[in-house]
Parts: C-alpha cells; sequence; structure tokens
C-alpha cells in the first residue's frame, strides 16, 4: 500500500505527517525543532519519527511534499542574500516606485538603454558588452541578479539576452521578471524578481536538505513544494522560482483548515514562531489576493492567496515602551530563538552570562540577548561587518562580540542578512514561565524575564518585579495584538466597508467599546460574524483567550499544530500563463507569442494561435512541476469600445490553466 508523507518548515517547527493515497487519515506525526544550521537535521528528526509513529516504511512513500514558511518569515524579517537589479530601459524614477528601493535596501543596480515599447519593439538596443562588464565585477559582491526590462511582458528579448550574459560571465543565479509575472508594471515585476533572486540560496538549502535526508532513508518518490495559492510545484521548478513559496506554509494551513473541519466559512488563524496567517475561508475556497502577494511590506506580483502576514509568533521579540510614564510592551516582527530553547543545548554558557547579570543592579543594554552564527554567504560585507562576524564563532552573550557603539548597527545588519540571529525573551518563554509550556528549560526563562523586569518606566519604577507578572503581561498583549489580526482580516474581507482603512477600523475606539460590549449613553456591540480557526502547535496556550476577548467562537481542531503539512499533501498541481492579442490598427491582430509577435488578418485567427501556444506552454509546465494527465482550461477576456456605431476590438487576455494531481511513485 501507498501512502504520502506531508513535511512543514517553519521557523522554530519542522512538522511532518503520513497520510493514507486517498487523504482520509493521518496515520502518524511528529514535530522537531527546525535546525537553521542544517536543516536536514530537522527533517530528519520529524520525518524520521513520522514513519515510527504510522509504522510506515520508507519505500511505502509514493509522494512528498513540502510546504515552509523560511520565505515568508526572511521577508517579514527583511533577510536574504544581497543581489544586483538589472533595470532595463528604466530610470532612476522609477526605482521609486512600488516600493523598490526599499526593496532593494542598498544592493546594487545597473541602469541600462534598451527595453521594448507597449507594442513589443525594441526601444533602443541593449549594450551586452557594458552589461557583461560590469556584472562581472559586481559578482563577488552578490549572491544572485535579477533583470526587469520595460514591457518585457510584451517582449522578453532584452531580459532573455541579459540573463545569458549574465550566466556566461558570472556563472551566479539569475531571475528574468517575465517569467514571474504577465503584469505591466516594470517596477514591481522588477521588485518580485529582486526578492525571489534574493530567496534563491534559502529555498535551494531547504530542497537540498530535504532531498538528502529522503535519499539517506530510502525514500524514492517524487518531491512537490507547496506555492502561495496552495498548488503544488515539484522541487527543480521551486529552486527557479522560490519568490512562489511565499505564503506557502499559510497556504497550505488554510487546506489543512478545511480538510480538519470540514468548515466552508471561517477566519483560519496560523500562529507559528515567527509570523500570525490570517485569511478566509469563503464557500470551502481560499480567496486569492487579486493584487498579488503582500509580506513584508512589499506588494509582489505573485498570485497567493489573500493573507494577512503579521509579524507575531511565539517566537517574537518582546520590546519594553520605556516611553511615557507607565510604559507597555510590544511584541515582533522580528523572531528571536527563545532563552528557553538555547539554554537546551547551551545551558552552561546561558546560565552563566543570566547569573551574571543577575549579579549586579546595575542593569545592562544586552542582558539576557545572546547572539548565535548562522550559515550563509558573507560576501558584500564591509570590513567592520567582516570583523564583528569573525568574532561571533559559537552562540555567546551578545555584549561579547561588540567592542563599541558602532558596531551594534553592523550586528543590525548581520542580523538582517541572516547570518546572525538573536536569542532573547519572547511569548515562548514566557508561556515557560507560566508553565503552560515545559519543553524547554524554564529556569533560564525565569531568570532573563526577571532582567528584563528590571528595566524602568517613565516613573523610574521597575516594569516587574515578578517574572510571572511580566509574563502574563506578555501573553496578554500576544492576546490582545492576535485579537487586532483578527479583526483587521475580518474588515478587510468584508465589502459593505469599501475603500476603509482595515488596520484603523481594527483599532478605533467603537471597535474596542463594541467588543467590550459598552453600555452607556452609546450602546455598542460587535462580534465576528464566523468561527475562527486556530492552527498551529502554540493555538492551544493562547486562542481561547483570544475567542474570549473577541466573543468569537474558536475552533481548534485535532492535528491542528501539522494542519501545514497535510495541506501540503492533499493539494493539486496548476499552472497558468496568460496571454495577449493586441489590435494596433483595423483589421490587423498581433498575437504576442513567447517566441515572437505574429500579426493575422483576423481575431480568431490570432486567439486560437495564442490558446496553442499558452496550452502547450501550461502543459509544459505541469509536466516539469510534477502534474500527471493534466487537464486545460482557457479563458478570454475580449475588450471592445465602440466606435461611430461600429464595436471596435481594442486588446484581448487569454488565461490558460494547467491542473491535475502529482505524479506519484509506483509502490509495490
Amino acid at each position: 500500500m501507498a501512502y504520502f508523507l506531508g513535511v512543514d518548515t517553519g521557523g522554530t517547527y519542522t512538522d511532518a505527517v503520513i497520510v493514507d493515497e486517498a487523504a482520509t487519515h493521518v496515520l502518524g506525526k511528529a514535530k522537531s525543532l527546525t535546525t537553521r544550521a542544517d536543516l536536514s537535521q530537522g527533517i530528519g528528526r520529524a520525518v524520521d519519527a513520522a514513519l515510527a509513529a504510522a509504522g510506515v516504511a520508507p519505500s511505502q512513500i509514493a509522494l512528498v511534499s513540502l510546504s515552509t514558511t523560511l520565505a515568508t518569515n526572511a521577508l517579514v524579517e527583511g533577510q536574504g542574500g544581497r543581489v544586483a537589479l538589472i533595470f532595463i530601459g528604466f530610470d532612476e524614477a522609477d526605482l521609486e516606485r512600488g516600493g523598490l528601493t526599499e526593496a532593494l535596501g542598498g544592493d546594487p543596480v545597473l541602469l541600462l538603454a534598451g527595453g521594448h515599447e507597449h507594442s513589443g519593439a525594441e526601444a533602443a538596443p541593449l549594450d551586452l558588452a557594458r552589461l557583461s562588464a560590469e556584472v562581472a565585477r559586481l559578482a563577488p559582491e552578490v549572491m544572485g541578479f535579477a533583470v526587469a526590462a520595460r514591457f518585457a511582458t510584451r517582449n522578453p528579448a532584452h531580459e532573455v539576452a541579459a540573463r545569458e550574459a549574465i550566466r556566461a560571465a558570472t556563472g551566479r543565479p539569475v531571475t528574468c521578471s517575465h517569467e514571474l509575472s504577465a503584469g505591466l508594471n516594470g517596477p514591481k515585476r522588477a521588485l518580485t524578481a529582486v526578492l525571489n533572486a534574493r530567496l534563491i540560496g534559502m529555498i535551494d538549502r531547504l530542497v537540498a536538505a530535504c532531498e538528502s535526508h529522503l535519499d539517506a532513508v530510502g525514500i524514492d518518490a517524487p518531491l512537490m513544494v507547496v506555492r502561495g495559492d496552495g498548488a503544488l510545484i515539484s522541487a527543480a521548478m521551486v529552486r527557479e522560482r522560490p519568490i512562489e513559496t511565499i505564503l506557502s506554509g499559510p497556504a497550505a494551513s488554510i487546506v489543512g483548515a478545511r480538510w480538519l473541519t470540514g468548515q466552508s466559512d471561517a477566519l483560519v488563524s496560523d500562529i507559528g514562531g515567527t509570523t500570525t496567517d490570517v485569511a478566509l475561508l469563503k464557500d470551502g475556497l481560499p480567496e486569492i489576493d487579486p493584487e498579488g502577494a503582500r509580506v513584508g511590506g512589499f506588494r509582489t506580483m505573485v498570485e497567493a492567496v489573500a493573507m494577512r502576514t503579521t509579524g507575531l509568533g511565539g517566537d517574537s521579540e518582546v520590546h519594553l515602551i520605556q516611553s511615557g510614564l507607565d510604559g507597555g510592551l510590544r511584541l515582533g516582527p522580528r523572531r528571536l530563538i527563545p532563552v528557553s530553547l538555547l539554554a537546551q543545548d547551551h545551558g552552561a554558557m546561558v546560565h552563566a552570562a543570566l547569573d551574571r547579570a543577575l549579579s549586579t543592579e546595575v542593569a545592562g543594554e544586552f542582558d539576557g540577548r545572546f547572539v548565535v552564527p548562522m550559515p550563509g554567504s558573507s560576501g558584500g560585507l564591509s570590513a567592520r561587518e567582516e570583523a564583528l562576524l569573525a568574532r561571533i564563532t559559537e552562540p555567546m552573550p551578545m555584549a561579547r562580540p561588540i567592542t563599541s557603539r558602532l558596531e551594534v548597527a553592523a550586528m543590525d545588519r548581520l542580523v538582517a542578512r541572516g547570518l546572525v540571529m538573536i536569542a532573547g525573551v519572547t511569548p515562548s518563554d514566557a508561556s515557560h514561565v507560566l508553565g503552560r509550556l515545559d519543553a524547554w528549560d524554564r529556569a533560564a526563562a525565569e531568570k532573563a524575564l526577571r532582567l528584563m523586569g528590571r528595566r524602568r518606566t517613565g516613573k523610574g519604577e521597575r516594569f516587574a518585579t515578578d517574572p510571572k507578572d511580566l509574563a502574563q503581561r506578555i501573553i496578554d498583549q500576544l492576546t490582545h495584538q492576535t485579537a487586532d489580526c483578527l479583526l483587521e482580516a475580518a474588515f478587510a474581507e468584508d465589502p459593505a466597508l469599501g475603500d476603509e482603512d482595515p488596520g484603523a477600523l481594527a483599532r478605533h475606539v467603537l471597535t474596542r467599546l463594541g467588543i467590550a460590549g459598552h453600555r452607556g449613553v452609546v450602546q455598542t456591540t460587535l462580534r465576528l460574524g464566523v468561527p475562527v480557526i486556530g492552527l498551529g502547535a502554540s493555538a492551544p496556550s493562547y486562542y481561547g483567550a483570544v475567542g474570549i476577548f473577541l466573543g468569537a467562537e474558536m475552533i481548534l481542531p485535532d492535528h491542528a499544530d501539522v494542519a501545514n503539512a497535510i495541506g501540503a499533501v492533499v493539494g493539486q498541481v496548476r499552472q497558468t500563463a496568460t496571454g495577449l492579442v493586441s489590435c494596433p490598427g483595423e483589421g490587423r491582430f498581433v498575437a504576442h507569442l513567447p517566441d515572437g509577435n505574429q500579426s493575422f488578418p483576423r481575431l480568431e485567427d490570432a486567439l486560437a494561435a495564442l490558446e496553442a501556444s499558452l496550452s502547450a506552454e501550461v502543459l509544459s509546465r505541469a509536466a516539469r512541476a510534477g502534474a500527471e494527465d493534466a487537464e486545460v482550461q482557457l479563458k478570454r477576456d475580449i475588450r471592445e469600445v465602440e466606435i461611430e456605431g461600429r464595436r471596435m476590438v481594442i486588446e484581448a487576455n487569454v488565461v490558460a490553466t494547467a491542473a491535475g494531481r502529482p505524479r506519484a511513485a509506483h509502490v509495490r
């Protein structure tokens, strides 16, 4: 008998689940800590434990599917490899559009003449000699290149030529914007390409880690990866298009929520170590964001579920707000390694540092915080950053490697590059202090919270004298911020509210009074109109209080802790391609085909040629993505205007979608 294996690699845990071939029953599941330094270890432990729990031999696995939040987390936290953007046919002003400058974050840009007109005709020649010389100079400083040319979706010739020249000159990975989106917004396509290029190394390491363990234990089955829209894609294809895995984990969680509960209408809220992801399940299906996935403040052109992702999780950084008389708390968006978790493997070092800090009444700036080196390329670092990184040879107190104030900013840049992680107080530590969790070192958590509580408010008083009091305040803050996430998503999905800012509505005083059931001169009541499905390993610890606070029905299903891994194995492979027929003049219709534009005297002939081309393309992609017996659906959108009583075609768009179940291995 054949079985399917689902794996989800999150910021804190890696989950694995075994289901029967019909995907109707969970036969075994397991969790293991995600091992950032070597992802194969965490994956291997979870997979081996799930196989043992199910009583299934590796040779009986016919399909493996992987979902992940690593790409989403990286964008939320502003991490990823250094890349260079080759911007063809654009100018400096275009860099300021669509958040492109912010997304680049100081990474190099090469502006080149070239690109095409709206019609697909060349606007200016591309200087390949200059391109080759410049990218050869930049290659030692970057992990890869992103290429975006003006109107490349109408004619990709310059992007294709640039890609071949860059590969020949540098050997580095290259992302072309036209391969990720058919949209016309050049800067937005460029931003999507930049983020894709930045994620290539991370996703490649993840896929390689999974493949290496599967090979080691004798699992000979296709490996699929969940995209941000919930569809599946082959491991080979995702290495080229890692941007499609943003919101992979959340998309899988929605599929898993539907499978676990049978609910057709609900808000699905998935809390992980780094993020809280909220989406609407409507009529049994997740809503797709028509404007493209928005993650970490960036609006991409990646088709994905309409998900609101917030940097709030069990491992979110706890910030003390020391302005004002009473002060306060804020969680996230950065993920830290919980002190209690770091102490599991480095207990002597952690406890010695905490005890040393507690032995003095003077609170140090970095008390209770540690730094941990992570694998990755150090290309493009400044001399100060390189020197600082060289001193972080093992996990250590944060104050040890920092020799001056200037190096505090350098440390922040190392964290942003993913070369260093910080360990400190998180809600997970607070849960250990309160006895809600017992997986890690509770004593270390208590010491770290005691240190944090010694900091002073604006009144000059300590934030807390008892670690349990501070721990409860942290959990209460998590409850309130989670409620804000749910309310914001609910307001955003309610069509009656139009263009009102959902974030402002969620935090409006009338919303607060309505939730509290205020009864004064004005009486208010506000509640959610659909239940909330809480997912994630820590959902049972936190979401009961969230449901009480909101007065909402809270559903916490069995196996909610591995919903992402379940969702990974019950989806379909789906590939979509779009194309255009333009009408530059009466009686002339131009089909914009991948291998060049073709003119036709009749619209129907142009549409037939385009549909044949797109059908072949999506079937080829679906086969590469791992689909078996995929079927194609075509959709036409013909735009016409009336001129002097005659209907005239302006342009026609065609969408081709190929979908099918993933190809499984034959198991005897």
